[in-house]
């Protein structure tokens, strides 16, 4: 199977994953602002879509990024495997979604009155979304032989999650104290807790 079979599946995958995020933002209404992000964050998040989407639509149309292709040919299990963790991205995304429901927010902090999810997919995983980008990562890298349009986002998301996420833990201990604490102790971050 060729790789170019990859590339455009990668390009279907991608369409999939953008309709069901914007799905979930529409039914958000007013909560998708990002008010009160620091700006290093921020920025981070921005070169993150352009590593995620637009640089991946700049090696599919256009030969501007060829200086960064793998200098060696995928094997297809690897592309196979991609498809794969796209799918799984594409089904946590919209489950953590889905199981979120009105109180999702792209901004850290909980709204008051809400109320601690630890049921659906966020039952073994503190951080779903931020492992259905990480999946995403990982199938984009396999998708994708080039330096720019495939690992790089999955190596921004991990930056990302790094900077993110305890500062979104702090806010979540500070609104749900105790019951968030006995929550970590159960629960993986980004992967289900072994044992």
């Amino acid at each position: 199977m060729s790789q170019a079979v990859f590339s455009w599946t990668w390009l279907a995958l991608f369409v999939a994953i953008s309709v069901v995020r914007k799905i979930h933002e529409r039914r958000a209404g007013k909560r998708s602002s990002l008010k009160g992000t620091p700006i290093a964050e921020g920025a981070l998040m921005a070169l993150w879509g352009l590593a995620a989407g637009i640089l991946p639509l700049v090696y599919l149309f256009t030969s501007w990024l060829d200086f960064a292709d793998l200098p060696f040919e995928m094997p297809p299990a690897l592309g196979f495997l991609g498809v794969g963790l796209f799918l799984i991205a594409i089904w946590l995304l919209h489950r953590s979604h889905d199981d979120l429901g009105k109180t999702w927010s792209p901004s850290v902090e909980p709204e008051a009155g809400e109320r601690l999810v630890t049921d659906g997919v966020y039952r073994r995983i503190r951080h779903p979304m931020y492992a259905a980008h990480v999946w995403w990562g990982v199938a984009q890298a396999l998708l994708l032989p080039n330096l720019l349009a495939g690992p790089l986002a999955l190596v921004l998301m991990f930056v990302l999650i790094a900077m993110r996420v305890p500062r979104e833990e702090r806010a979540l201990l500070e609104t749900f104290g105790d019951d968030y604490r006995g929550y970590m102790e159960q629960t993986g971050r980004i992967l289900p807790k072994l044992g």
